[in-house]
């Protein structure tokens, strides 16, 4: 009876580890997901990021737009400034929310490249991005 009670609490134990060890983990940051799409110049992987409405500042315009306008801006940006890469130049956590700030570089330039991402319930979502060229 006692080899049972003790075989218990170690298959229990051995049963909890995990749980444990794998709930400590968090999920992929949103940020990173961000980082991603801008590395491949990729509008529609970004806008999954989107909050309903939309900060864009870019060379020739800045406003606020919605979903479906920013997807359709970025996607135009992208064409004409062939994106080679993202340098990530710092990147945090400000409270309610995430932020990066990198290099975007072009076959047409470079852009000093601003995220902002808000806490949205549960969820991150991109408030603002700023494409600044740098001379």
């Amino acid at each position: 009876m006692k080899i049972i009670l003790n075989m218990k609490k170690i298959f229990t134990f051995l049963f909890l580890i995990p749980i444990v060890l794998l709930s400590s983990f968090t999920p992929q940051n949103d940020i990173e997901g961000v980082i991603g799409a801008l590395r491949s110049g990729n509008a529609e992987e970004l806008s999954k990021f989107f909050d309903d409405n939309v900060e864009l500042t870019l060379p020739d315009k800045s406003d606020n737009y919605s979903k479906a306008q920013a997807v359709q801006i970025l996607r135009d940006f992208f064409n004409i400034n062939s994106v080679t890469s993202f340098e990530v130049k710092h990147k945090g956590d400000n409270g309610s929310g995430q932020y990066c700030i990198g290099t975007l570089q072009t076959k047409s330039g470079s852009f000093r490249t601003t995220v902002f991402m808000k806490l949205k319930g549960n969820k991150q979502v991109l408030k603002q991005i700023r494409f600044q060229p740098i001379e």
